[in-house]
């Protein structure tokens, strides 16, 4: 027998849309900053501590703009 949701129980507001949004966008451009990001600091060379810092503020900064981009587009949608 197919699912029929009962009346009432609708889906996801437009707010839970759009935070689902920014939080896919920000995983999918933390692990872009995180291979693009690594990979451009050890081409310049840089190790060490200096290397998770750059690749850190590269996951965030990317993450940040993807996310907010995803969120704004889910919340044009809504």
């Amino acid at each position: 027998m197919p699912y029929t949701p009962s009346p009432g129980h609708g889906g996801p507001s437009c707010y839970q849309k759009m935070k689902m949004g920014f939080l896919m966008g920000f995983t999918v451009g933390m692990s872009a900053g995180a291979i693009f990001g690594g990979f451009n600091a050890l081409r310049y060379g840089i190790r060490g501590r200096e290397l998770l810092h750059l690749t850190g503020k590269s996951m965030l900064q990317s993450g940040g703009t993807f996310g907010t981009f995803m969120a704004v587009g889910t919340g044009i949608r809504c």
